[in-house]
C-alpha cells in the first residue's frame, strides 16, 4: 500500500524522516498573523507548476524530495492520485486548524482522492521530542474518516475566516462541528485575539501585561506558554504584539528596544537580540489597562489582520460575551 501524508508546518522534517509514509509534504501558508494570501496565490499553490511562479509559492518547494522521486511540476491531487492512503496530519493548534480546513476546502473538489483521505488529530502542537516513536505513535492516534460532513464543515469555516468581517465565524459556533473534532476550540482560540470590549486588547496581550507582575524579559513572555495560556502565536508573531503594547503614542510597557522602530520586520536576528536585553515594566497606564479602568485602543494605533478582517481604530470588531463593533 502506498501512503502520503499531507500535514501541517509543524516538525514535518522528522515526520518525513519517519518511514511511515513513501512521502510528507507539508502545507506552508500560514493564515493566523497579517493579511490573508491573495486568492490568486492560493490558488497557484494547489494547481500545476507554472514558470509564473516563484520561488517557494507551489505545494512542491516545501517538500523533502527522496532521491528519484518524481511529479513535482504536478498539481497536488494528481500527485496524490497513485496513492493508495493520503492521511492528513494535523495539530490541535489554530494554526494547524486553519490549515486543514484550507486544504479539505481544496480536497473536497477533488473526488477522486475522497475515498482515500484519513485524518489523524493530534490533541497538542506538531512538535515531537527526539526520541519520539512515530510507529508507536501511530498506533495511538486514532484515525478518522473524511466525507462529505467533514468537507462542508471545511468549507464553511474557511469561507467564514476569510469574510471582511468575524461574524460568519460565530455563526459556527452555534453548529455542531464535532465532525472536525479540534476545530471549534481552535476558533474560540483565535476569537479571544480580538480586541475586547473593556481594553482593547486581545487574549495574549492582556496576558503579557498580567505576567509582566512577575517577569521582566521577553523569554519568559514569549516561552512559558502553559503559563500564558495562549497558543495562536508564534515567536516571531508575539513579538510583533509587544511591540503594539511598548512603542505606541501611550505605552503599556515600558523597557523594550528603541532600536526596534527603525529594523526592518524581516531582520529577525536583530530584532530577537533587542528582545533578549531588554528588560520590561508595566507602565503606569498598562496598569490601568491590566485593571480595566483604560482602554488601550483609545490612546494607540490599532491596524492589524484577523483572518480577513482588517482590524482599525475606526472599525474595531471587539469580542467578550459578544461580538460588537466600534
Amino acid at each position: 500500500m502506498k501512503r502520503l501524508i499531507l500535514t501541517g508546518w509543524g516538525d514535518s522534517h522528522r515526520l518525513a524522516r519517519s518511514g511511515l509514509a513513501e512521502i510528507v509534504i507539508p502545507l506552508h501558508f500560514q493564515f493566523a498573523w497579517g493579511p490573508l494570501p491573495p486568492a490568486e496565490n492560493l490558488s497557484a499553490y494547489f494547481v500545476a507548476y507554472s514558470t509564473d511562479l516563484g520561488p517557494a509559492e507551489h505545494w512542491s518547494d516545501w517538500v523533502r524530495w527522496p532521491k528519484g522521486a518524481k511529479g513535482r511540476k504536478l498539481s497536488l491531487a494528481e500527485f496524490c492520485e497513485p496513492y493508495d492512503e493520503i492521511e492528513l496530519w494535523f495539530a490541535a493548534t489554530a494554526q494547524d486548524q486553519l490549515q486543514l480546513v484550507w486544504l479539505l476546502d481544496h480536497l473536497g473538489n477533488c473526488p477522486a482522492l475522497a475515498g482515500k483521505l484519513g485524518l489523524r488529530l493530534l490533541d497538542s502542537d506538531l512538535i515531537f521530542s527526539p526520541d519520539y516513536d512515530f510507529a508507536e505513535g501511530e498506533r495511538h492516534i486514532p484515525i478518522g474518516h473524511v466525507g462529505a460532513e467533514e468537507f462542508e464543515i471545511a468549507q464553511s469555516a474557511w469561507s467564514a475566516y476569510r469574510a471582511p468581517t468575524p461574524e460568519a465565524c460565530i455563526d459556527l459556533l452555534h453548529r455542531d462541528l464535532s465532525a472536525l473534532l479540534m476545530l471549534r476550540p481552535a476558533l474560540l482560540e483565535l476569537l479571544a485575539e480580538l480586541p475586547s470590549p473593556v481594553t482593547g486588547l486581545g487574549a495574549t496581550e492582556m496576558r503579557f501585561l498580567e505576567m509582566l507582575d512577575w517577569y521582566v524579559n521577553t523569554n519568559a513572555l514569549f516561552h512559558l506558554r502553559s503559563l500564558r495560556g495562549t497558543y495562536v502565536w508564534g515567536e516571531v508573531e508575539l513579538g510583533y504584539l509587544l511591540e503594539g503594547l511598548a512603542l505606541g503614542p501611550r505605552p503599556a510597557v515600558a523597557g523594550l528596544g528603541e532600536e526596534l522602530r527603525t529594523i526592518d520586520l524581516g531582520h529577525l536576528r536583530a530584532r530577537h537580540e533587542i528582545y533578549l536585553r531588554s528588560r520590561l515594566s508595566l507602565t503606569e497606564f498598562g496598569k490601568a489597562v491590566l485593571a480595566h479602568q483604560e482602554d488601550f485602543s483609545r490612546h494607540n494605533p490599532i491596524d492589524r489582520w484577523w483572518g480577513g478582517t482588517h482590524l482599525t481604530n475606526d472599525r474595531l470588531w471587539r469580542y467578550g460575551a459578544v461580538l460588537t463593533k466600534s
